[in-house]
């Protein structure tokens, strides 16, 4: 599924328009950036939660070359299913 199916989606099972949908993602997915950038956590129950993690700085290979590189420490996006997603994944 794309951002266009997936508003479209939302559009179907809300009753709202194509572009109100669309607003509401861009909305949903403006204010979770957002947290996330300030170090927040964001949990919807249920579904799950977005957090930010730190990854060390590390060694890694090049491997076209084989040559040893260093790889930067950096923040990255992390998100656990819930319990009722989990469940409704596996049915």
């Amino acid at each position: 599924m794309n951002k266009a199916e997936l508003i479209e989606a939302i559009a179907s099972g809300s009753k709202l328009t194509k572009a109100d949908s669309g607003r509401a993602l861009d909305a949903f997915l403006d204010a979770t950036s957002k947290a996330l950038k300030k170090g927040d956590k964001l949990t919807l129950v249920g579904f799950g939660t977005f957090s930010v993690t730190k990854r060390p700085a590390r060694m890694g290979r090049n491997p076209k070359t084989g040559k040893a590189i260093k790889i930067a420490a950096k923040k990255v996006a992390k998100f656990k299913a819930g319990a009722a997603l989990a469940k409704t994944v596996n049915k």
